[in-house]
């Protein structure tokens, strides 16, 4: 399996590319702030051809450069319904103006072909099954994906903004809530299996075994006795 990743624009947001294998086909995850150029230097580098763009959340940072590129190759995005109005307004998404001169580089709006995610479906693209799980926390339509164990790589856990590595995403954002986070961390996360690898929507990659162990806000999920304010949240 490829796995080729880069943090892009202004917040550092992962944008991920994921095929089978180098010359195949692939899904891009959260093309962010100014992340277009990344994903043709990946594309190129690894001869991948797009069949989807994938949105593990709404917030700008995260979709920001879905319609240029579902647009360049004529694919489909696929987003959770909750979360479908933040491409087309993401402002109200995060409860201000997040600033014109920032406005003025971005293509806000839908790309021509939109797809709504759903809760547990298994979906086939790009010789991949991910597997979508609702999420809700940091947004109201956090989603995030995973891919099963293969011969070459343990299972992966696409975690957007829910999971970070030593931390969780912030929840006070339109849309964020406290309670509906720790219920995402204890019904997604915590069945994984330790080896899972968790790539996250922003920082460095970490496992389940790691953050069950470190993890301040999961360790205390796992306790029943987590009630959020365990440490400093991270993301937009």
């Amino acid at each position: 399996m490829l796995i080729a990743g880069f943090p892009a624009g202004a917040w550092g947001t992962n944008c991920y590319l994921v095929a089978p294998a180098a010359g195949e086909e692939c899904v891009i995850i959260d093309p962010g702030h100014q992340a277009a150029q990344g994903v043709e230097e990946t594309l190129r580098k690894h001869r991948l051809k797009p069949v989807a763009v994938m949105l593990t959340h709404g917030h700008i940072d995260h979709v920001a450069s879905v319609v240029p590129v579902c647009g360049a190759h004529d694919v489909p995005a696929w987003i959770h319904p909750a979360d479908r109005y933040m491409m087309s307004d993401p402002e109200k998404a995060l409860g201000r103006s997040i600033g014109m001169p920032l406005m003025g580089e971005l293509t806000v709006g839908e790309p021509d072909d939109v797809h709504e995610l759903t809760d547990g479906a298994a979906l086939k693209l790009a010789g991949l099954e991910l597997t979508v799980s609702h999420a809700p926390g940091h947004t109201k339509g956090s989603v995030t994906f995973s891919l099963p164990e293969a011969a070459d790589v343990p299972p992966v856990f696409f975690s957007g903004d829910l999971l970070f590595a030593g931390s969780i995403g912030r929840t006070d954002l339109p849309g964020g809530d406290m309670a509906e986070m720790l219920d995402s961390l204890a019904r997604v996360c915590l069945p994984l299996d330790d080896s899972t690898v968790v790539l996250s929507g922003h920082g460095p990659q970490t496992t389940i075994g790691r953050e069950r162990a470190a993890n301040p806000y999961l360790r205390e999920v796992a306790s029943g006795q987590g009630d959020g304010t365990a440490a400093p949240r991270r993301g937009m």
